[in-house]
């Protein structure tokens, strides 16, 4: 069937552009969770370092270029187990990336990875405990 001229005709859609509420969002929003999944992942079942095993991924930020990543570790313990969990992860970040190259398919080339201490638990935990703190006080007399 011939185009008609002097009007444009959209070309059909093939579902590629994925709106927020259907669960889409941007690239690296996607990337960013597929890390923190794969990185999760990885801290669970391979990863032999001991220090790893009480720390979680609690978010990935990844850069517009998806060529680096700031990966938020959140870790129980005091201060300094918790810095021992980041120097763990930045060690072991030529073999997180080795280990994400084969798992994601999707990229060229895995991002760089810079770990950091999501203090948000840690300072969740010390408002929770100075309310109780607070409540305490004001039931007894």
């Amino acid at each position: 069937m011939p185009r008609p001229k002097g009007r444009f005709v959209p070309a059909v859609s093939t579902g590629s552009r994925r709106s927020p509420e259907r669960g889409g969002g941007s690239r690296p929003e996607r990337v960013a969770e597929q890390l923190r999944q794969e990185l999760s992942s990885l801290m669970v079942t391979e990863m032999k370092d001991p220090r790893v095993r009480l720390a979680s991924v609690s978010r990935v930020r990844v850069a517009p270029d998806l060529r680096s990543a700031t990966v938020m570790i959140s870790a129980m313990g005091d201060e300094a187990e918790r810095q021992a969990v980041v120097t763990a992860m930045h060690r072991a970040e030529g073999y997180l990336r080795a280990q994400l190259g084969q798992r994601l398919e999707n990229l060229r080339t895995p991002p760089h990875l810079r770990f950091e201490l999501d203090e948000s638990i840690a300072y969740s935990v010390r408002i929770s405990s100075v309310l109780r703190d607070l409540e305490r006080a004001k039931e007894s007399p």
